[in-house]
């Protein structure tokens, strides 16, 4: 071999091992993270939004927090019935975005009435869960 292609075999070969290098430490940075150790270097960081506090962006929500969240939203419904949901928020401190799937589930399940369409639409509690 030439010495340009030796020369040549040895900067890709160092290139390599530092991109690998470098993709093994930002994947261990992001699973330490995501397993809540210590903070992704990528600057992510876990987020404090209303009704998620603890809870990392993108992250799943456990059946314990969803049925604490439908709890809270049935209990609530029960002793106010009729009110929309913008209302229900700002009293229980939590978003739409948060509440949509345990309303889906308790509406699926009959716990939960409605009336009304979209943003108009009214909660009500209906068969005991």
């Amino acid at each position: 071999m030439s010495d340009f292609q030796t020369e040549m075999n040895r900067v890709v070969a160092d290139f390599v091992a530092q991109v690998t290098e470098l993709a093994k430490r930002v994947a261990i940075d992001t699973l330490e993270g995501a397993l809540g150790g210590r903070p992704s270097s990528r600057g992510g960081s876990s987020f404090t939004t209303r009704g998620t506090a603890g809870r990392r962006k993108g992250a799943k929500r456990t059946a314990s927090d969803l049925d604490k969240l439908g709890d809270d939203f049935y209990s609530f419904v029960s002793k106010h019935p009729g009110m929309r949901i913008e209302q229900i928020n700002k009293q229980l401190d939590t978003t739409t975005k948060d509440l949509a799937l345990p309303i889906r589930k308790m509406i699926a399940e009959g716990s939960l009435k409605t009336k009304g369409e979209k943003r108009s639409t009214t909660y009500f509690a209906g068969a005991k869960k």
